[in-house]
């Protein structure tokens, strides 16, 4: 049904006009369009047709070669004279009546048919011709994007403040795909600066606001689709509108254009801003360091620091609430940043990389917000399908996290901590050196944890039965160093186990606040 109706509407957006002397071919003529679901101006004096066509815009002309007081060829020689795109379709009354080959070929007339009492010829002539308008449209939207896109290029390297730069490039986007809504989100855009992690957001018609209020409006889903835009860097369609990443000739991703965009326009839309972005993208990277270098950043440094914030709260949020969600698993996410945390100090790693173990812990099972809680609940065996929607939170996680590159250290824990070190784990059988430091730890702390908590299918096994576990799969599911490194760690586990509780603590007495 919606699809009928959509289609409906498309042909509404033809206008065609038809010329006829004979009022009882406009009434049948008219009819038949009628119920093909196209609207019709009907004429029955063909001069009057030539003025109403001088006067306004019409997509197609059907009209009959027999006329008084001139015949069509006539109509057509001087429509010619002014107006070169009109389609025309020629009706008559008899093929010995029609005007010859030669003149339908001067006068550019589209299409010819015999007029008769079944009509299928005359409506196939009708849509072919509909058709081939619709490809002139096509290709007349290009062609005038491609000189927009041309056009705008270059005034993108002046030196000017950043939101104006991206503000230009929306402003360039909005008239190509007859929209009124899109924001830019860019990060990561000048590898050589020491910036590169800095966002910067700009919005404009419904997300003209500021980089707070904005990250309040996305919900996961967008988040996680603007991360599977940027991790997979291809164009990702999500309700109204196309997302689209910014790729650079070093095939790095710089951030997302967003554009509202009706259902109709998508598939031209893409085309359309697949060219536009692959442009401007280098264009917007030289832009970027033109303006480190010429500017004191102020506006940068103030815009990035309050969508950082405000987006590491809203991940914040999103994990409390998957805390919130399931008794069984509530403060494990924390138990596991502790862990990670604990033993990157005890492994003497870098102070930067105890901090990503501390996030990456924290968020690595934020995916799972995306996850029905009446599997998360589920109190006894997982089928196959309830199993396979549960595995998808590691490939939510990584997408939501990777819609700003400040977090790319955390996405391959959040995405991987799941893989075993012999390839049979998921989401995508990696293996050995294909599995980050920092996500072989998160993996072991992550298990451990999980076999020290009671579950809905199952209570704690309890710290021997853990650490023999730990043992048993150490080599095949974890890395034997680590395995070792951490059983070593908890050695002494009860002041070890009472540093884990005021940890906790902390972290309840903020799930509680929120």
């Amino acid at each position: 049904m919606r699809r009928s109706k959509r289609l409906g509407a498309e042909k509404r957006n033809y206008k065609i006009i038809l010329v006829d002397d004979d009022q009882g071919i406009i009434d049948s003529l008219s009819s038949v369009l009628h119920r093909q679901g196209y609207e019709t101006t009907c004429i029955t004096n063909p001069i009057e047709a030539i003025e109403r066509v001088k006067d306004e815009h019409f997509d197609l002309m059907i009209l009959d070669f027999l006329m008084a007081p001139i015949h069509g060829d006539q109509v057509v020689e001087r429509i010619r004279r002014f107006n070169s795109e009109l389609y025309i379709l020629l009706l008559t009354g008899h093929k010995d009546l029609a005007p010859p080959l030669d003149t339908i070929k001067k006068l550019d007339i589209q299409g010819y048919c015999e007029k008769s009492d079944r009509f299928d010829q005359f409506i196939l002539l009708v849509e072919s011709g509909i058709k081939s308008i619709s490809q002139i449209r096509t290709i007349k939207k290009f062609s005038e994007g491609l000189n927009s896109i041309l056009e705008a290029v270059p005034s993108i390297y002046r030196l000017q403040p950043i939101g104006e730069i991206l503000e230009q490039i929306l402003r360039e986007i909005l008239p190509l795909l007859d929209s009124e809504n899109a924001f830019i989100l860019l990060d990561n855009y000048a590898a050589l600066s020491e910036d590169s992690d800095k966002s910067i957001y700009k919005g404009i018609g419904k997300f003209d606001r500021d980089a707070s209020s904005f990250v309040d409006y996305l919900g996961h889903e967008m988040m996680e689709k603007i991360g599977s835009a940027r991790m997979d860097k291809k164009i990702i369609t999500y309700e109204d509108g196309i997302i689209l990443p910014l790729v650079n000739e070093y095939m790095n991703t710089m951030g997302v254009i967003y554009v509202e965009i009706g259902e109709d326009e998508i598939e031209d839309g893409m085309n359309l801003l697949t060219l536009y972005c692959s442009l401007v993208s280098s264009s917007i990277n030289n832009a970027f360091l033109h303006s480190l270098v010429n500017e004191k950043n102020d506006e940068l440094s103030r815009t990035y620091d309050m969508l950082r914030n405000r987006y590491m709260d809203t991940i914040e949020a999103l994990r409390l609430v998957v805390d919130a969600k399931d008794i069984y698993t509530r403060g494990h996410s924390d138990r596991v940043s502790f862990y990670a945390m604990k033993l990157g100090e005890y492994m003497e790693l870098d102070e930067k990389t105890i901090e990503i173990l501390r996030i990456g812990g924290l968020f690595h099972d934020v995916g799972k917000i995306g996850t029905s809680d009446d599997i998360l609940a589920k109190t006894g065996k997982l089928t196959i399908s309830e199993y396979d929607l549960i595995k998808q939170h590691t490939i939510k996680g990584a997408h939501i996290l990777s819609a700003l590159s400040m977090f790319k250290e955390i996405v391959p824990m959040v995405k991987y901590h799941h893989e075993y070190l012999d390839g049979s784990g998921y989401p995508e059988g990696l293996s050995g050196d294909q599995l980050t430091l920092e996500t072989r730890i998160i993996s072991v702390v992550d298990a451990f944890d999980a076999m020290m908590s009671d579950r809905q299918y199952r209570e704690k096994l309890g710290l021997e039965s853990a650490r023999q576990q730990l043992l048993e799969n150490s080599g095949t599911q974890f890395d034997e160093k680590i395995v070792t490194n951490f059983l070593d760690m908890i050695s002494d586990f009860d002041p070890f186990y009472e540093e884990l509780l005021a940890y906790e603590q902390i972290s309840l007495n903020r799930l509680i606040t929120t």
